[in-house]
């Protein structure tokens, strides 16, 4: 799915953050967009387009994430919990952009591996190293696929009534392995946050807040 000897842009979370996708997408790079493209930012519709024409000028590929995932469920009409933004970005889209993103949602990978670069959106499990994402579920997603979109939970909630994460998966990636993912807003600083872990492996957490009141985070990795 990517191009061999392409150098490599890796974007972070958007959340509808059109003006900033826009700068991010305009490179010679082969873009790998980590997922939640949709949801609480000001214009979801725009950044799907700009996604779906770097997919037909075959420029690059978004992976999975949980926003994504919700937002497909939705679009084929299964029980789920509705909210606010979700409403919201369902009455944005337009019939052709909802059939589109319905198509492209269905392709896209829980996670992809370059070499000794890995990327997922939420999470990382070992299995994923040997094993291929999984087709699009018909109902909730199993637990390699739940782990790489919705990062690590402990059964817990949090004091504003989400699900508690952890990261102690990043003690899972192996040494000489280097992965991106975002979900998580780790950064304390605006930059993206970087952990080793307890086999030598580092995860690189690109969500710096696009859309909720930070800003749009990629990276440049070379061929």
């Amino acid at each position: 799915m990517i191009p061999a000897g392409r150098s490599l842009r890796v974007i972070g979370d958007v959340h509808g953050d059109t003006k900033a996708f826009a700068i991010a997408a305009d490179t010679e790079h082969f873009i790998i967009q980590l997922g939640d493209l949709v949801d609480d930012g000001p214009d979801t519709p725009g950044t799907l387009e700009i996604m779906f024409r770097l997919i037909d000028e075959q420029r690059g590929l978004f992976l999975l994430g949980n926003h994504e995932f919700k937002l497909l469920r939705a679009l084929r009409g299964d029980a789920i919990q509705r909210s606010d933004r979700v409403e919201k970005t369902l009455s944005e889209l337009s019939p052709e952009l909802a059939a589109r993103a319905g198509l492209e949602i269905t392709r896209a990978p829980g996670w992809v591996a370059s070499g000794k670069r890995f990327f997922v959106h939420g999470g990382f499990h070992p299995a994923m190293l040997v094993e291929p994402p999984p087709e699009f579920p018909s109902g909730r997603p199993d637990g390699l696929l739940a782990r790489a979109i919705y990062g690590q939970t402990t059964g817990r909630v949090t004091g504003a009534g989400r699900p508690e994460r952890v990261l102690n998966w990043v003690d899972d990636v192996p040494s000489g392995i280097t992965l991106y993912c975002g979900h998580d807003r780790r950064s304390t600083d605006g930059r993206p946050l970087i952990k080793t872990g307890a086999k030598g492996g580092k995860a690189v957490f690109l969500d710096t807040g696009a859309g909720k009141g930070g800003h749009l985070s990629w990276i440049d990795l070379q061929a």
